[in-house]
């Protein structure tokens, strides 16, 4: 049976939407989509070419980088990085307006480099940033916004799970994606900070000052975090300067974490045996995804899909601006609900090809895609960071407490993804000069 693109698209679009509507995992109503897909319209014998397509995707070196990095971060995390950062940087910035929401900014952004999750960047700072800005007196709305948008850094600054699940699924190099997201993540914890210097500044009672602090008790705050910023500098060094593979260096990475408890004493076979589980489980999630973005590519551009909407955004005639800006009111929509990781499986296998006809550069196509993604975990009512800061809330905080106070850095986050379309430079010039 054949049918015109228009309805391929309608048909795939429909029959994936209501089974994820009725509560199936993405991962598996992109499959059950693809296979029923296959069978009606391919042809049931066209149901091996999507096994084997599926099968050797699926058994390529860059599937390994997932579950390593994975494995790090969970390592890592119990390393206490995260608390030994937020009070590293409080004795640092303790003179500036808002130090104490600075510097959870500034611990969100060092544990995002280890641990490529914004949830798990959330929750693991605003454990005990949220509770040290309540006890000096902030205001309850900035201190818990302000994890929860500092928290977004997790899928940007790599190495980032997203990041991988966009390479493999569309084909593009995962180490120049990760270094593609340094620049970005780096400018967008400087503009959070930024913001928050600015309005602590004009209402100097939303965040009273900490008080003194030493230089010895300067230096000595950095002592702790000496771990982490070698394994950061190994892992993506190596890449950068061409000295490891993405593969390699993941392992690296898990080497490395490991190494780190062990030198600080904090490693544990109970502690060893949940990373693994951990990593088992996320991986499996992430397997199941990228293995349904596989089959859902295969259909896509069996039935024309792909090619025929490659060619119809041609034949608009609109700018390649009017397209990346359509395309990022769409991800901000949808970008709610929705998990970074399942918007990229989703979108990617039938817009990319148009993209790249569009000239689009993948590096700054990820970046863009996981920014607009960071923006829907914290967009009321639906976010999904939003959702796991509720288990952090202080005596007396609402829900609403928690919507209106993140607002402000929604459009700040708008700003920044309005600046990154503005200059792709941001996002591709570091990775043009790797080896």
């Amino acid at each position: 049976m054949t049918l015109s693109w228009e309805w391929s698209a309608v048909i795939i679009t429909v029959l994936l939407l209501g089974l994820m509507f009725i509560g199936m995992p993405a991962g598996l109503a992109m499959g059950l989509t693809s296979v029923i897909l296959t069978i009606v319209f391919l042809g049931p014998d066209k149901l091996i070419v999507l096994a084997n397509t599926a099968f050797t995707r699926g058994t390529e070196n860059e599937f390994i980088v997932a579950p390593l990095f994975i494995f790090m971060a969970a390592l890592v995390a119990y390393s206490g990085i995260a608390e030994d950062a937020y009070r590293a940087a409080s004795k640092w910035l303790n003179r500036l307006p808002g130090s104490l929401a600075i510097s959870s900014t500034a611990a969100c952004a060092i544990f995002a480099g280890v641990s490529g999750s914004s949830v798990a960047d959330s929750l693991t700072v605003g454990t005990f940033a949220i509770p040290s800005m309540v006890r000096h007196g902030y205001d309850k709305r900035l201190a818990v916004s302000t994890v929860a948008a500092a928290g977004t850094l997790g899928i940007l600054i790599p190495p980032s799970v997203s990041m991988v699940i966009f390479g493999i699924i569309t084909e593009t190099s995962i180490g120049q994606l990760f270094i593609a997201g340094i620049i970005p993540g780096i400018l967008l914890a400087l503009t959070i900070m930024g913001y928050i210097v600015v309005r602590c500044t004009l209402k100097p009672e939303l965040a009273p000052p900490v008080g003194a602090v030493t230089w010895r008790e300067r230096f000595e705050s950095l002592i702790p975090i000496w771990g982490v910023i070698v394994l950061f500098t190994l892992v993506m060094g190596s890449m950068y300067l061409g000295v490891a593979t993405t593969p390699e260096a993941s392992a690296v990475g898990a080497v490395g974490a490991f190494l780190l408890l062990a030198v600080k004493r904090k490693l544990t076979w109970k502690r060893l045996t949940d990373s693994l589980r951990r990593a088992a489980e996320t991986t499996a999630m992430v397997s199941l995804l990228i293995l349904g973005g596989f089959s859902l590519s295969y259909v896509a551009a069996a039935m024309g899909v792909a090619h025929g909407l490659a060619d119809a955004l041609l034949q608009t005639h609109f700018s390649p601006l009017a397209v990346i800006v359509l395309y990022n009111l769409a991800l901000f929509v949808i970008g709610g609900p929705l998990e970074t990781s399942t918007i990229i499986v989703i979108t990617m296998p039938l817009l990319f090809p148009a993209f790249m006809k569009l000239g689009f550069s993948p590096l700054w196509l990820g970046v863009l895609t996981t920014v607009n993604s960071e923006i829907g975990t914290i967009s009321p009512p639906s976010g999904l960071v939003l959702f796991a800061m509720k288990s952090l809330m202080p005596k007396g905080f609402t829900t609403r407490d928690l919507f209106i106070g993140v607002l402000p850095f929604v459009g700040l986050l708008l700003a920044f993804l309005v600046a990154m379309i503005a200059f792709p430079q941001a996002s591709t010039w570091l990775p043009s000069h790797m080896r």
